[in-house]
């Protein structure tokens, strides 16, 4: 493994390594906890303070969560203050938080920590700050095409969590679980990282580099195969690959790779592909203002009437008649 030079300088730091989390509105509660709950287990395991972390908001207000509970904060972010790591956690409505004041608070943020980390959808306010520039990136797997699109310098990968240089970014709650876990693991090493883990009964710990995909699959016993075809498929949401290209990526037949999710999920991988795109479709219609031709471009449907028809089919309502009642509820 390389050694990570930022990741290096805190763990060899005499003093407790201090965090701020900037609570974004909109975060999930499970993910704001994943943040810090792996700390506060550091710090019990080692009979000292190793991280010292604090929550802070943009205003200095307790943020409403997308439960709609609001996280208490120490006050408010004061950018120019130094910091060892920055957290920002972000989730609903992250991609429509354009405002430019945000984005220069962040952007001087992150100037002055060691470590910058997006978590969930904190990767899209980093990337507007263009800090991810030329970086690998990863997000949550239903925000995946419109981040690409929104940020085509930024080497956004499907996987878990991604570490590099100074920058790591998650894809969710589980995953941010998994990344500060691998976090206390370079501060105090493997044992107390193992100790940790346990405490939250975690004993199925994910690598970075993992595909989010195991999270829905949910059981190491699927086959690699089947994990990497799914790979593909979440990476082709815009521009659908045949089945059969897909087969022979992942070294089978056409009609083994067939076989193998009727065994394995219950259903065709041509289903399966259809259930993705359409997926990807239901969010962007329901959490965007795009058209509903752009939508269909973003999810491989060749045409608005084409979408129209499928997510029909899928959902029992047109995209249209989704979106207005989602518009409602708000």
């Amino acid at each position: 493994m390389t050694q990570n030079k930022a990741l290096s300088a805190i763990a060899g730091l005499r003093r407790p390594i201090t965090v701020d989390v900037l609570i974004v509105p909109g975060c999930s509660l499970l993910t704001a906890a994943s943040s810090v709950e792996p700390l506060r287990a550091a710090n019990r395991q080692a009979g000292r303070m190793v991280f010292d972390w604090r929550f802070v908001s943009i205003d200095g207000d307790a943020p409403l969560t997308s439960s709609g509970i609001a996280w208490p904060v120490s006050g408010r972010h004061d950018a120019s203050a130094p910091r060892d790591i920055l957290a920002v956690v972000a989730g609903f409505g992250a991609a429509e938080m354009t405002d430019r004041k945000l984005t220069a608070h962040l952007y001087r943020a992150a100037r002055t920590a060691t470590i910058v980390i997006g978590i969930e959808s904190g990767a899209w306010l980093l990337a507007r700050t263009g800090l991810l520039d030329d970086h690998r990136a990863a997000t949550h797997w239903e925000d995946f095409e419109e981040f690409a699109t929104a940020f085509p310098h930024v080497d956004l990968r499907p996987d878990r969590y991604v570490i590099d240089g100074r920058f790591i970014t998650t894809s969710g709650a589980s995953p941010t679980l998994d990344m500060m876990v691998d976090l206390v693991r370079r501060v105090l090493g493997h044992p107390t990282a193992l100790d940790v883990a346990s405490s939250f009964v975690h004993d199925d710990l994910r690598a970075a580099g993992d595909a989010q995909v195991n999270v829905t699959l949910g059981d190491a016993s699927h086959d690699p195969r089947l994990v990497r075809a799914i790979r593909i498929m979440e990476t082709h949401i815009d521009a659908p690959v045949s089945i059969a290209a897909i087969a022979k990526r992942v070294s089978m037949s056409a009609r083994g790779l067939e076989q193998l999710f009727t065994r394995q999920l219950g259903e065709t991988p041509g289903a399966y592909f259809l259930s993705l795109r359409l997926a990807a479709a239901r969010r962007l219609v329901n959490d965007t203002r795009l058209t509903m031709t752009d939508i269909a471009s973003r999810t491989g449907f060749s045409s608005q009437s084409a979408l129209s028809r499928a997510f029909s089919r899928q959902f029992g309502i047109s995209p249209t008649s989704s979106r207005k009642g989602r518009a409602s509820v708000a």
